[in-house]
């Protein structure tokens, strides 16, 4: 998730270039599609591709799907090498005024291990989760802020489990520079068994057509432990349609003992109410 999400007109919005259960999830996709035609065409932004979230909510009654087709990283730590696929899934929900709703999951997984005698092989599902994002009163049409809190439950396969629960705040901020230009903050705390992890991000997002935009981020992550370094990446957003958005994207370590790499691509769709 990030702040380069390509949005086309909505009602009340500021127009700027662009986590149920697993069966619950599903079902709501298929749903999506079958009535999709008949949803109203205005896009009102995603929070993919990239880190953080936009800082925008739908309408009341409105819905999103947002889809990884999957997500690949690869990373080698003491002789093991790391290859993991993942599929993840959102489904956001307007509630009225400045609230919205989020139901996660990560539906596919699949972890291969090689290296210093071990060879494994895991696929599951990994946790789901539960979110309310709330966006703040905005002193200018041309900011926007807002924050997001979530709990991740410990209810996936066991290779994919936590070992316990999570609870994540973010805050996000963006700022049109322009008419095809933004810029974007994403400062994030997730705490687990009384242990903090941060992640802080600044991206920028420049509007490459009617229908295409490109964003570039940087980010420095501290885990809870030893894990800690900075990121830097990008990739693409097109706004196939006005209801369907597909997106490109990758991250490279660049410093610390982070995952060497990470790159997904993914679908999003606006269903209206």
């Amino acid at each position: 998730m990030d702040f380069s999400r390509y949005r086309g007109n909505h009602p009340n919005r500021t127009a700027r270039p662009a986590r149920p259960g697993r069966t619950g999830l599903s079902a709501m996709l298929l749903l999506g599609l079958a009535i999709a035609p008949a949803a109203r065409a205005d896009n009102p932004g995603y929070d993919r591709p990239g880190l953080g979230f936009t800082p925008a909510v739908l309408d009341a009654g409105e819905m999103t799907i947002e889809q990884g087709l999957p997500s690949w990283s690869q990373d080698r730590s003491a002789g093991v090498g790391s290859t993991q696929y993942s599929a993840d899934s959102l489904l956001r929900l307007g509630l009225g005024g400045a609230l919205e709703l989020q139901l996660g999951d990560s539906l596919y997984n699949h972890l291969r291990q090689s290296g210093a005698g071990i060879h494994a092989d895991s696929v599951g599902r990994g946790d789901s989760n539960l979110a309310l994002k709330f966006v703040l009163p905005s002193p200018r049409p041309s900011f926007s802020w807002g924050l997001l809190g979530s709990v991740e439950f410990t209810d996936g396969s066991r290779a994919f489990r936590n070992s316990r629960r999570q609870y994540l705040m973010g805050l996000s901020a963006s700022q049109q520079l322009d008419a095809r230009s933004s810029i974007g903050t994403y400062l994030e705390d997730v705490r687990a068994g009384g242990r903090d992890s941060y992640t802080a991000v600044i991206n920028h997002s420049q509007a490459l057509g009617e229908s295409l935009s490109l964003y570039v981020e940087a980010a420095w992550q501290r885990e809870a432990g030893s894990v800690s370094g900075t990121l830097g990446g990008g990739g693409l957003a097109w706004q196939a349609t006005p209801r369907l958005q597909l997106d490109a994207g990758f991250r490279r370590r660049l410093s610390g003992t982070l995952p060497a790499w990470w790159a997904g691509l993914g679908i999003s769709m606006f269903l209206g109410h």
